[in-house]
């Protein structure tokens, strides 16, 4: 139980850190993502969502969408090692 204990209170490591970092462009566009979602769902209840709203979902879809292709080429520096 103790060394469970030592794993949940560990810090980060850098690798871990450095994975988060490199992870980030597209962890940062799937918030976008949700935030635009969100607004829609939002929008339904006070007349509906405008075309601002819909461009705004449609961007951030492709934001996230540019972003899982470039952390998916990006060369894991673990790897090539």
């Amino acid at each position: 139980m103790r060394n469970q204990l030592a794993l949940i209170t560990a810090e980060p490591t850098a690798a871990d850190l450095a994975a988060i970092d490199a992870e980030w462009p597209l962890i940062a566009a799937e918030l976008d993502l949700l935030d635009a979602e969100i607004t829609l769902i939002y929008a339904e209840d006070h007349g509906g969502p405008t075309e601002l709203d819909w461009r705004r979902l449609r961007r951030a879809e492709a934001r996230v969408t540019r972003a899982a292709a470039d952390t998916a080429t990006r060369t894991d520096p673990r790897r090539a090692a």
